[in-house]
C-alpha cells in the first residue's frame, strides 16, 4: 500500500531486519594498557674486578604463569664502557661485554663476556694503505 506513493525505481529495500546496523564491533574496543606497567627493573651488579659495582638497570616483563622473569634475564649480554666501570675517562674507548649469570632477588650478577673498542678509536689506529689484523683468543684465568 505504501509503495504506490513512491516511484518504482526508488524502491530497493531488503526484506527483513538488518540486525548489525546499530551495533559496533563484537566485544567493543580493547582498553589500551601501558606496557611499562607490566615491567620490573633489575639492578646490574658488575664483577669484583671493576671499581664500580652498580653499573645500571635492566627491564623485564614481570613473572606471569610459567614465564619466569629471572630465566629470561640469564644469558643477556650488556655492553658498557670501561670508563664507567673503572671511573677513569682515559679508558672510554674500550667497551666491555658482561653476561648475566645469576639473578638474586632484584640483583643480576654479571660475568665478563668480551671486550671491544669503539669505532673512532679503531679508525684512529689504522692509517691509509694499511690493513688491520684481527685475532680472537680464548683465555682461561685462575680467578
Amino acid at each position: 500500500k505504501n509503495h504506490q506513493q513512491y516511484p518504482k525505481h526508488q524502491i530497493k529495500m531488503a526484506v527483513g531486519k538488518n540486525k548489525n546496523l546499530g551495533k559496533g564491533k563484537k566485544g567493543g574496543r580493547k582498553k589500551i594498557v601501558d606496557p611499562f606497567l607490566k615491567k620490573e627493573w633489575y639492578k646490574l651488579v658488575a664483577p669484583s674486578i671493576f671499581a664500580q659495582k652498580d653499573c645500571g638497570r635492566t627491564l623485564i616483563t614481570k613473572t606471569q604463569g610459567t614465564k619466569i622473569a629471572s630465566e629470561y634475564l640469564k644469558g643477556r649480554v650488556i655492553e658498557i664502557s670501561l670508563a664507567d666501570l673503572q671511573k677513569n675517562e682515559a679508558l672510554a674507548h674500550r667497551k666491555i661485554k658482561l653476561c648475566i649469570e645469576d639473578v638474586q632477588g632484584y640483583n643480576c650478577l654479571l660475568n665478563f663476556h668480551g671486550m671491544d673498542m669503539t669505532r673512532d678509536k679503531l679508525c684512529s689506529l689504522i692509517r691509509k694503505k694499511q690493513s688491520i689484523i684481527e685475532a680472537n683468543v680464548d683465555c682461561r684465568t685462575s680467578d
